[in-house]
């Protein structure tokens, strides 16, 4: 009992309070004995990394009914750019490790396909800069658990955790892709890492949740290097329902490639050209030349964007859209040098599709943002903000 008291907060001692004398209700037969949503837990106080996962655990782990129940964990994203990084990979085994602790009870079993089909709730999270772009501002931590069935979400909890120290390095896959895999689908998962307890998970995320198992397996296979086994688990994703995202089809192009499959890799990436119009937003990953608007020279790096541009010029031609080609830089160098080295590199960009695609002229609108609108800030130039140094392509009207 000691260590049990040192292990919990006040506020998990309140809630289990309450949560014991109205089970004392439901015993003795009285009114009222519905399984009402507790409030979500919040704390506005910013700590370290861990001790920040561990106060956001706590209060999930309080507001969770009682029982035995069998619990997976998808994993755990950025919030902002949708990628897995050094940073939720540690988030999410903190959280599960301080679950398994307070709740001894609940049985994790792996997010793979046998698991998912066993388990009743579903644990999701996500960790994103308060102030997108500012390497000072706190990390928000945001976890919920679902029930599967009802898609109702049983607890929420919110924490803050310092920046210093924490390693927001993307995955191996997340590096490779070519397009930040936030999506429609990821998107969803964000929004119903956020939902408070008593309202619905989003749809559109837990439509697609039987696409996740495979998706994870792929890029573990990917990140192995078995690149034949990966593809056949990403074409697996691809034709259940729900499987049209970013992430997905983004793995079809990157296994084929591995494996010297030009024309599927061709129309995979195709296909993330089509969801990204289709969903309005479009961001590529182009390496530069530092201060320049060339290329990097490595045609490991760089072999493969003039297909890309190929297939984004045919997509933009074939569905009449209108684009802003908008480029953006890291933050190293001044503010006024970084505007216009954005603007011309997404004039370079726009003069390179014309060129597969003249009719494009009028359809193309160049901008710059430099720094301004940086999803990492860091300014380290190198594959943790290399979100900061992309190409967005936004649909935007054709009447202006």
């Amino acid at each position: 009992m000691k260590k049990m008291k040192q292990n919990t907060s006040p506020a998990i001692v309140g809630i289990g309070c309450r949560r014991w004398l109205a089970a004392l209700a439901c015993a003795a037969g009285l009114a009222g004995c519905a399984w009402a949503p507790p409030r979500a837990s919040v704390s506005d106080v910013e700590q370290p990394f861990d001790r920040a996962a561990t106060t956001a655990a706590d209060g999930l782990a309080g507001q969770l009914p009682s029982g035995r129940h069998v619990l997976v964990a998808d994993p755990m994203i950025d919030a902002t750019s949708g990628q897995r990084t050094a940073a939720t990979r540690r988030l999410e085994q903190g959280v599960l490790d301080r679950l398994a602790a307070l709740r001894p009870e609940l049985q994790a079993r792996r997010f793979d396909t046998p698991g998912l089909a066993e388990a009743d709730w579903l644990l999701t999270g996500t960790l994103a800069r308060r102030t997108p772009g500012d390497p000072r501002s706190p990390l928000v931590v945001q976890l919920a658990v679902t029930r599967i069935a009802s898609r109702e979400v049983l607890a929420q909890a919110r924490a803050l955790a310092a920046p210093q120290g924490v390693d927001l390095t993307p995955a191996a896959a997340e590096q490779d892709s070519p397009v930040l895999p936030r999506d429609a689908t990821l998107e969803g998962y964000a929004r119903t890492s956020a939902t408070p307890p008593g309202q619905g998970a989003d749809a559109l995320y837990m439509d697609s949740l039987p696409v996740g198992p495979l998706v994870g397996e792929a890029t573990g296979l990917y990140e192995a290097g078995r690149y034949q086994e990966a593809h056949a688990r990403y074409a697996a994703a691809a034709a259940l329902p729900g499987g049209e995202q970013k992430r997905v089809l983004s793995g079809l192009y990157l296994t084929a490639y591995r494996l010297g499959r030009a024309d599927e890799a061709r129309a995979a990436f195709g296909r993330l050209v089509a969801l990204g119009l289709a969903q309005r937003h479009l961001e590529l990953k182009f390496l530069f030349r530092p201060g320049s608007t060339d290329f990097w020279p490595d045609p490991q790096v760089s072999g493969a964007y003039g297909m890309w541009l190929d297939e984004l010029a045919a997509g933009t031609e074939r569905t009449g859209r209108c684009l802003d080609v908008v480029g953006h830089t890291s933050r190293t160098g001044g503010e006024a040098l970084n505007d216009a080295l954005s603007l011309r590199r997404a004039e370079a960009i726009r003069s390179r599709l014309l060129v597969q695609a003249p009719a494009l002229d009028a359809r193309l609108h160049p901008a710059g943002r430099g720094f301004r609108e940086n999803l990492v800030g860091t300014g380290t130039d190198d594959a943790v903000d290399a979100l900061d140094r992309r190409v967005e392509f936004l649909v935007a009207p054709c009447s202006r």
